[in-house]
């Protein structure tokens, strides 16, 4: 048993265990990132238990502890759903959670499962965060928002672990996935506890539970969202990006700079690769 651990709620977590241990496995990250290329009607993955159920089951308890000042009511004829604020004080195991979802090496393997690269997340968790859905509450049939209204960046996919144990079919709330021209389900995901679900944003990327839930009363549909993004002028930037500048350079040192500086990086680059082959065959 490892020696690190957090408690929360007097309830013991080995830092080990907080995560699936396929995530670690590269025979298992290949096989889903081909699953992921292949899947329709849009790039997508279900799976189960990539997060420890004891970690869920304290994030539920979360929920609970935030009186309604807290949420966000989202309401028009088109969708009725509570998310957390932005900003939002969240209690211990929401912060461990994202925490995960945010770590370098997790976004690294969405990356890598993705083909996505240079990832952003968004800590701030616009549109993100804590989602609950109560009774006659819906969303309908729709594609997310392209860029993050603040920051401006791309918006490449989210990734949703449901929190909701037990679930009927029958309430409705089932996640569905649609077709290119938004004209009928292709798949249905029942939102069970320790399910997870990544779906690329596209044009296409049409998605919902349009149906008002039913569910007994005080049973609520609950979620926790992570939205992923890239900026656009990455590449852009990288090709004017400015190095430190040191004060006391050499001669020969500044007069390589500017000549770097006016050069197509296409001739650098065989430049480069010109003098370093001179010197292997010296």
């Amino acid at each position: 048993m490892t020696d690190s651990f957090v408690s929360i709620r007097g309830r013991r977590l080995d830092l080990e265990d907080l995560v699936d241990r396929r995530l670690r496995n590269e025979g298992y990250l290949l096989g889903l990132r081909d699953r992921i290329r292949n899947a329709q009607p849009f790039q997508h993955f279900v799976e189960e238990g990539w997060f420890n159920p004891d970690l869920l089951e304290l994030v539920l308890e979360e929920f609970e502890d935030k009186a309604d000042p807290s949420w966000k009511p989202v309401a028009d004829k088109y969708q009725s759903t509570h998310r957390s604020a932005v900003g939002m004080d969240l209690g211990p195991a929401s912060q461990l959670y994202f925490s995960i979802v945010y770590a370098g090496w997790f976004v690294r393997m969405l990356s890598m499962l993705t083909s996505v690269d240079d990832l952003i997340v968004d800590v701030q968790m616009y549109g993100g965060g804590l989602h609950e859905t109560r009774p006659g509450g819906m969303f309908g049939i729709h594609r997310d928002f392209d860029r993050n209204v603040r920051t401006g960046l791309n918006n490449e996919m989210v990734l949703i672990t449901y929190l909701n144990k037990n679930w009927n079919p029958e309430w409705n709330g089932a996640l569905e996935l649609w077709d290119p021209t938004a004209s009928k389900k292709v798949i249905s995901v029942e939102p069970e506890f320790g399910r997870t679900i990544l779906m690329r944003h596209g044009k296409s990327s049409y998605h919902g539970h349009p149906l008002p839930l039913t569910p007994p009363e005080g049973v609520l549909r609950r979620s926790l969202a992570t939205y992923y993004y890239t900026n656009r002028f990455a590449s852009i930037e990288r090709e004017a990006r400015e190095s430190s500048l040191f004060l006391f350079w050499s001669k020969a040192d500044r007069i390589r700079r500017f000549s770097k500086a006016i050069t197509p990086p296409v001739i650098w680059d065989l430049i480069s690769g010109s003098k370093r082959h001179e010197r292997r065959n010296y």
